[in-house]
């Protein structure tokens, strides 16, 4: 495993964003996706009164999570669950509201690093690529049963790839000959199927075939989807919500659903704006905040980092 795996993206950014609405005794942090806990663990040293519900589809990532945060005792509680299902997590635990909700979205550093989970495509693999690998459709079973249509949709639609309906036909073609199983046979289609030019310029072959199989498998989009209003609906008011997304579609549901909640429906020319009428959050980021040069160099996986962040002002939901 990698020295950057324990190393959490914008660590001290993310406690200082959420620690204002965490100092009230038994004020509750959501961890939408608690990977192996790396911020859920600097939460609870630096902010002394609050507890964390950490949410994490991954029973392996739990496993690590809770060795990990065990010190803290009766201050975590650890949740399998996918983070759509965060109305469910909190009635079950008797909580109406929380204080602050985190979202750190993608695969996770444990993920890429467990060749067998088949997350990486530096080496063969099993093609599987479920975070919750105790259920739910394989990628090989993606490549094996999807229809060319389906295959070209979610290449071009989830990995924004340009040459979706080459590498769709060229699956197709290949499966026949012999089921998918391994990540290394897949790759080397990739290459093939790829034109020479676009590879020198774009990165690895396999960067945008992976990612959009990924998103596939785990229904990643939908379930963010579900889950950015969920968890903006179970802030108390005061409480905060903070979403770290690693690629263009990630940040661009981000940024939809908190404009939804940061924006008043009123005429703009109304001279006053009734509190009732006011949108529920405000925004804490101006745009979208990146990492420094410096942290990029120590921690390659925050490269892509997008930061978003906002405030509940008022009761409500958006309109």
């Amino acid at each position: 495993m990698t020295n950057q795996a324990h190393v959490p993206v914008l660590l001290e950014r993310v406690v200082a964003l959420l620690a204002p609405a965490l100092e009230a005794l038994g004020s509750v942090l959501i961890d939408a996706t608690l990977g192996l806990g790396g911020h859920a663990e600097a939460v609870l040293r630096d902010c002394p009164n609050a507890r964390v519900v950490g949410i994490d589809r991954d029973p392996q990532a739990l496993d690590r999570a809770g060795a990990r945060l065990m010190t803290f005792g009766d201050r975590v509680t650890l949740v399998h669950a996918v983070y759509d299902q965060i109305p469910q997590v909190l009635a079950d635990l008797g909580l109406e509201r929380v204080q602050g909700v985190l979202f750190d979205l993608g695969v996770s550093s444990m993920q890429l690093d467990l060749r067998e989970r088949g997350f990486a495509y530096a080496e063969d693999a099993p093609l599987d690529m479920r975070m919750d690998n105790s259920s739910g459709i394989t990628a090989a079973e993606v490549l094996n049963t999807y229809s060319f249509a389906d295959l070209a949709r979610i290449l071009k639609q989830y990995g924004e790839e340009r040459f979706a309906r080459p590498i769709a036909r060229a699956i197709v073609k290949e499966r026949d000959r012999e089921p998918f199983s391994n990540s290394a046979r897949l790759v080397e289609l990739l290459r093939s199927t790829l034109p020479a030019a676009s590879q020198r310029t774009g990165g690895h072959p396999a960067k945008r075939t992976f990612q959009a199989l990924r998103i596939e498998v785990n229904d990643e989009l939908g379930v963010l989807e579900r889950a950015l209003p969920a968890a903006s609906d179970a802030l108390a008011v005061g409480g905060r919500i903070v979403v770290e997304s690693y690629h263009s579609l990630e940040d661009r549901i981000t940024k939809r659903t908190l404009a939804e909640y940061t924006t008043s429906k009123l005429p703009p020319d109304l001279p006053v704006t009734a509190s009732k009428h006011q949108p529920p959050l405000r925004l804490l980021t101006r745009g979208a905040e990146q990492a420094s040069v410096a942290e990029v160099d120590a921690n390659s996986r925050s490269a892509s980092v997008r930061l978003r962040a906002a405030q509940r002002v008022t009761e409500g939901k958006a309109a």
